[in-house]
């Protein structure tokens, strides 16, 4: 038998050990059938954080909404590699055996209002709690303002006081190159 290296061996035990601990890791399976064992303190903050978020998102749907825009779930987004809009797929739950509509779209929502006439302005809106978005996300915003796709996207967070929100436009803070 060959002489195991000492990395593998603790990256090994490190493993056995996790998959023991059933009081303070979780493990399940990966696709290629190895064990993959998580944290459960990591997997409350994760659920915690997720229903925080959707609840702000569902604030800013409202406050929107009293300021006269009309708001939709957008449920697209943008294939930068083939440069065009994609629907966004659903995802199968094993546990219930369903297939789950993910809001995996960009922006999170589409908004529009009268401005005169027959005008209607369009834009995406954005939900972060801490307004930061990703490279890629910048890279879809800006697609999205080049192609005439919406007019603006702003980025709504969480502001300094409580309860407020902030809405930032994105041209403003990024610019387009």
């Amino acid at each position: 038998m060959e002489r195991i290296k000492k990395e593998i061996k603790e990256r090994v035990m490190n493993v056995v050990n996790k998959v023991n601990d059933a009081e303070n890791y979780e493990t399940s399976w990966n696709e290629k059938g190895l064990p993959e064992s998580k944290n459960k303190i990591n997997i409350k903050r994760g659920s915690l954080s997720r229903a925080q978020g959707a609840r702000f998102e569902l604030k800013v749907r409202e406050a929107l909404e009293t300021q006269k825009w009309i708001i939709d779930k957008w449920t697209n987004n943008v294939n930068l590699e083939e440069n065009k809009i994609v629907k966004v797929k659903p995802k199968f739950n094993p546990f219930t055996k369903t297939m789950v509509m993910n809001s995996g779209g960009f922006p999170d929502f589409i908004a529009f209002k009268k401005t005169s006439g027959n005008d209607y302005k369009i834009i995406g809106v954005e939900v972060k709690m801490n307004g930061i978005l990703s490279k890629i996300e910048k890279e879809k915003c800006k697609w999205y303002l080049k192609n005439k796709i919406f007019s603006e996207i702003l980025i709504a967070k969480k502001g300094e006081k409580r309860g407020e929100i902030e809405y930032t436009n994105f041209e403003e803070k990024y610019g387009i190159k």
